[in-house]
């Protein structure tokens, strides 16, 4: 996309004069390249040799791959989740770990509580919560901040358009909301996919466990009092959904998806809102998302449906999912560099381009030659 021929010329212009230092090039300055119907232009640092006191111009290139492989490379990595997250939830590719139990183990004697959908948090209401109120407060704040900052000096200072590979340019305002809400969606899965994997290679029981299996202790061998261990998967005479169920306990899906949604979007509400008055009010709202993550961990506990364990495993999985993405992929939500701003080193790779010879000013000839007659007079 940039060529550049150091050999065949050994000056360049500034505006139609040979540069005499490097304070004559302005921080926007730069190597214009063009693509289709736009331009972008890439900075240029100068630098001079002291003992020589030539200027050396190098070129500022951003390195990354190419905005398709780039594109391309994503949309595979997106879909392979998605696939995986299938297989774990709705086929049985991977078959559940059977551990055992003691007979009348206390710990996996509680009552049934009913299946999933009589829960206080069914569900369909969480799911819908995780996966309609963070997009919507997205969208909705990076809307309220687009027209926040066109309205303002900020606004002129901040990156306009983007280039694809196609060479086409897209708004900042759907490029910012389309890239915080695929890394979100992305993280819905791979939550789901690190829950499901825990829950099938563990294997752990659910609290009421030996309510819905319903083991024929005789047929077991098991005593009133007895401590044996039973690791046979026919011990079981319930409902073989609802035993398969209460063998997926570790971690809780329903804490590790209801924090890392308020994770995400606490860091984003944190990040993005700058507006003042906001001193209460975001901290506010962060906590009252955390806290309904929280009484979400604690629900599932009071109906004997996750263990404490379970639960806390759940928020551990969910939070560190959620601080990765904010932290390492989107950059706490903070826009692309310009090419106002100064890029740092390790962002670039400096290309030489061009070796200027420095030459003295005709103005400073003169002057020094008026200076030496005054004083010749005086």
């Amino acid at each position: 996309m940039i060529e550049h021929n150091a050999a065949s010329s050994n000056k360049m212009s500034l505006n139609g004069k040979i540069p005499m230092s490097c304070d004559q090039y302005s921080p926007g300055r730069g190597t214009l390249s063009c693509c289709g119907a736009g331009c972008r232009i890439f900075p240029l640092t100068c630098r001079k040799e002291k003992q020589t006191g030539v200027l050396n111009l190098s070129l500022s290139l951003p390195t990354l791959l190419p905005p398709t492989t780039m594109l391309y490379f994503q949309l595979v990595i997106m879909a392979g989740t998605v696939m995986l997250a299938y297989y774990f939830e709705y086929t049985d590719t991977f078959n559940v770990h059977v551990q055992g139990f003691f007979c009348h183990d206390g710990s996996y004697n509680k009552p049934y509580p009913g299946p999933d959908e009589s829960s206080a948090i069914p569900p369909a209401l969480l799911y819908s919560l995780v996966a309609g109120v963070p997009p919507v407060m997205i969208i909705v704040g990076e809307v309220a901040v687009f027209f926040l900052q066109s309205v303002t000096k900020e606004f002129g200072n901040r990156e306009k358009t983007i280039v694809t590979g196609d060479c086409c340019y897209i708004n900042p305002l759907v490029r910012r909301t389309v890239r915080f809400l695929g890394v979100y969606a992305f993280g819905l899965f791979a939550t789901d996919i690190f829950v499901n994997a825990g829950q099938v290679v563990t294997g752990n029981l659910a609290p009421h466990f030996l309510t819905v299996c319903k083991p024929n202790y005789t047929a077991l061998g098991c005593q009133h009092e007895s401590v044996q261990f039973i690791n046979s998967e026919e011990a079981c005479t319930g409902n073989i959904d609802a035993v398969t169920k209460a063998r997926k306990s570790f971690p809780s899906k329903e804490a590790a998806l209801s924090v890392y949604a308020a994770v995400y979007l606490a860091m984003y509400i944190t990040c993005t809102v700058k507006a003042n008055g906001t001193r209460l009010a975001k901290p506010l709202l962060c906590l009252g998302l955390m806290c309904l993550a929280f009484l979400t961990g604690i629900n599932r506990v009071a109906e004997y449906r996750n263990h404490w364990s379970d639960v806390v495993a759940g928020f551990i999985i969910g939070t560190a999912v959620g601080v990765f993405l904010v932290a390492c992929v989107v950059h706490n939500f903070k826009g692309r560099n310009t090419i106002n701003e100064k890029l740092q080193p390790d962002n670039v790779m400096e290309i030489p381009l061009i070796t200027l010879p420095h030459v003295e000013s005709p103005l400073g000839k003169l002057s020094a030659v008026q200076n030496h007659s005054f004083a010749e007079v005086t």
